[in-house]
């Protein structure tokens, strides 16, 4: 046997040359095969989570639409008739179908954006044809009243930026709505709250269209309505319009009162109010067989959701922020038919 080396041994121990050189190949091939261990592993352990990601990440295309109809099932209570079986299953292929446009078109402008370059305007069309997609196949034909009120565009390309801005302001009663409001075909920013982010594919077209996100968390609402308001002035100082629905919230009975936001906007920057009425039938318009009744029935006799864009309403920094309330909200409502008179039929 050969004696065992210490640090403090200063004798030469003469060992065969044999034994060393299968010492270190044992040690390499141990060590190589370890480090194969740990490589194969961590692969193994990443495929896993990744494809457990993409299993939830996926979910979220059968889950979001369902908090969707229920949503929208709240909506349609007495006096107007209740949203049925068939207009459940319509606003849940309405959202998987505006979802899934969205991701697509989020997916194809990933390399550029990933780049640094600017999508704002691929995004935007993104959110035209998606809105377009929707409304089309599962709501029915919109009508544009007062399209000469609306501020004019490039003529060859609706989606570009206006010479003159505005904030459009509008009844919001439905998620209809959303989609509706890309037929003034004019380009503009939402403000949002934060978690829209998450919505599949919606939410990471929006974030790449650069619109304004706001935290409606407790504690940080004065900090965010403060950028809120920066990010607004630079997007109408650059030739971009705002869209608010400044009742803050869906409701398709009650009219809910306007909150200060977008009229703060256009007092700040001194740009015109234009509002806008969003008329959705009161016989419930996912009830009905569109687009089956396509087959028998002729486009102009369906049901239509109307737009209707009003004069502008000119705005100054003296402007009286109560009065241009009440004038948007009367002004609004003067054409939306009254719940009042569902009531009575």
């Amino acid at each position: 046997q050969h004696p065992k080396k210490t640090l403090t041994d200063t004798s030469l121990t003469l060992r065969p040359p044999f034994f060393s050189l299968h010492t270190a190949e044992t040690t390499a091939t141990i060590a190589m095969s370890s480090t194969s261990f740990d490589t194969e592993a961590l692969a193994a352990i990443c495929t896993t989570l990744m494809s457990y990601m993409i299993k939830l990440y996926l979910s979220f295309y059968v889950v979001f639409p369902l908090v969707s109809v229920n949503q929208e099932r709240k909506l349609w209570k007495h006096p107007l008739p209740k949203l049925s079986l068939w207009g459940m299953l319509k606003v849940y292929l309405f959202n998987v179908v505006w979802f899934v446009s969205c991701q697509l078109g989020a997916i194809f402008l990933l390399p550029k954006f990933l780049l640094g370059m600017n999508v704002e305007l691929g995004a935007n069309k993104t959110e035209v044809f998606s809105s377009y997609s929707v409304i089309s196949c599962f709501i029915g034909p919109v009508v544009l009243k007062g399209k000469e009120n609306l501020p004019p565009v490039s003529k060859s390309d609706a989606t570009q930026a206006c010479p003159s801005t505005c904030v459009f302001v509008a009844n919001h009663a439905s998620q209809i709505d959303a989609g509706v409001v890309y037929y003034i075909r004019r380009r503009f920013k939402w403000i949002a709250k934060k978690s829209i982010i998450y919505l599949p594919g919606v939410g990471q077209i929006m974030y790449m269209g650069n619109h304004i996100f706001i935290n409606r968390s407790k504690g940080s609402n004065r900090v965010n309505i403060k950028n809120m308001y920066r990010e607004a002035k630079v997007a109408l100082t650059t030739g971009i319009s705002m869209f608010v629905f400044p009742q803050g919230t869906r409701r398709m009975v009650e009219r809910l009162p306007f909150k200060d936001g977008a009229f703060n906007m256009a007092i700040e920057t001194e740009v015109p109010i234009i509002p806008i009425s969003i008329e959705i039938p009161l016989t419930n318009v996912w009830n009905t067989s569109y687009p089956l009744n396509l087959l028998w029935k002729k486009r102009e006799n369906l049901d239509k959701i109307i737009l209707t864009v009003h004069k502008p309403v000119s705005v100054s920094k003296d402007s009286d922020k109560e009065k241009l309330k009440e004038r948007c909200f009367n002004t609004i409502y003067s054409v939306l038919p009254d719940i009042a008179d569902c009531k009575k039929d």
